[in-house]
């Protein structure tokens, strides 16, 4: 029973997300369509991995039951665990990662286990195994390093952060990588086979909550950008060390008739970077300006060092040269220049 939910949750879950456009799970919420479809093929990979090893249930022979595990093994190296990876590296909006990387991670495991099939020897399996197990860890490390680097331009990007949390992107690896330990360990017996299956569950609703709750950060805005002047591009905001001037002077000016007076603050998950290029200064300027001006209008204590953080960045020695090389003056030097006008 435990197995054959697990099959059918999977295809359910995958027929929702490939036919479904509506959000049931949280309407008010996109997501990603490149992540919703992935997602689904994963779903449909992970039923048909029930299927293949269906027929070991009705073998008596000790034989024809290893060699249809095997072919189930050789079928999910191929597909499923690929898959697995494929949407892990979906979950991250930041840029869109090669995926022909993960083909070659496994073709290793492909080679040996259909090497095991056609010589009718499992001699190769410890190695497998073990190739697994390395491949688990490699995982985990680079994708540790990469949900951290996504965390890093969630804030640099996005003020709000609700629905974008790193931390859930972080779970699901675990539990894919639990799910892979497991296979890896080949144990056997009823226990592994429960073990396998309700983590199977796990990772389906789980997984579908996710990409369901997940914020598409890649929205088009319904403005084109580009006609915009003074407007600047994304090489530029990160090359250009000055700053017009009757920008700096006129950026509230410019805020309201590019952003208020055309209501693209309604805009769905606009983001620092392309308002900044709207009105034609870069990023880390306006950042700093708009929380400076909100505040000497709220009339609190602050500090430059305040600023900085709130910025997006860790440390004040960061925020003060990349200021300087970006504005053309000292943080200092500029909030004293403000305070004068």
């Amino acid at each position: 029973m435990l197995y054959t939910t697990a099959a059918v949750l999977s295809l359910i879950a995958c027929c929702y997300l490939l036919f479904r456009r509506a959000n049931a799970i949280a309407p008010d919420i996109t997501s990603p369509v490149r992540l919703r479809r992935w997602t689904a093929v994963f779903f449909a990979a992970l039923t048909l991995s029930h299927l293949w090893y269906l027929p070991s249930v009705f073998l008596s022979s000790v034989d024809d039951i290893l060699l249809c595990n095997s072919i189930g093994a050789l079928l999910d190296c191929m597909i499923v665990y690929p898959l697995m990876i494929v949407v892990l590296l979906c979950m991250l909006q930041d840029r869109r990662r090669p995926l022909w990387p993960v083909a070659v991670m496994v073709s290793p495991l492909v080679v040996g286990i259909a090497v095991c099939i056609a010589n009718q020897n499992d001699t190769l399996l410890p190695m497998l195994r073990i190739y697994i197990l390395l491949l688990g860890i490699g995982l985990i490390i680079y994708m540790v390093r990469e949900v951290r680097r996504y965390g890093h331009w969630l804030r640099d990007n996005y003020a709000d952060l609700e629905h974008k949390e790193v931390w859930k992107s972080f779970l699901v690896l675990a539990i894919m990588m639990l799910v892979l330990g497991i296979y890896a360990s080949g144990v056997g017996g009823m226990a592994y086979e429960y073990a396998v299956q309700t983590l199977a569950i796990v990772l389906v609703c789980y997984l579908l909550w996710r990409v369901e709750t997940l914020s598409n950060l890649s929205i088009p805005l319904s403005q084109d950008l580009s006609v915009v002047e003074p407007a600047i591009t994304e090489a530029e905001d990160v090359e250009d060390n000055s700053l017009s001037q009757t920008n700096r002077e006129n950026i509230g000016t410019l805020l309201q008739q590019h952003c208020i007076d055309t209501q693209l603050y309604l805009q769905h998950d606009l983001n620092i970077s392309q308002l900044a290029k709207t009105i034609g200064v870069n990023r880390l300027y306006l950042t700093f300006v708009s929380l400076y001006h909100e505040a000497v209008a709220s009339h609190r204590s602050f500090s430059a060092q305040q600023l900085a953080q709130e910025s997006g960045f860790y440390t004040y020695r960061t925020f003060s040269e990349a200021f300087k090389r970006k504005i053309g003056y000292t943080v200092s030097a500029w909030i004293k220049a403000q305070n004068e006008a």
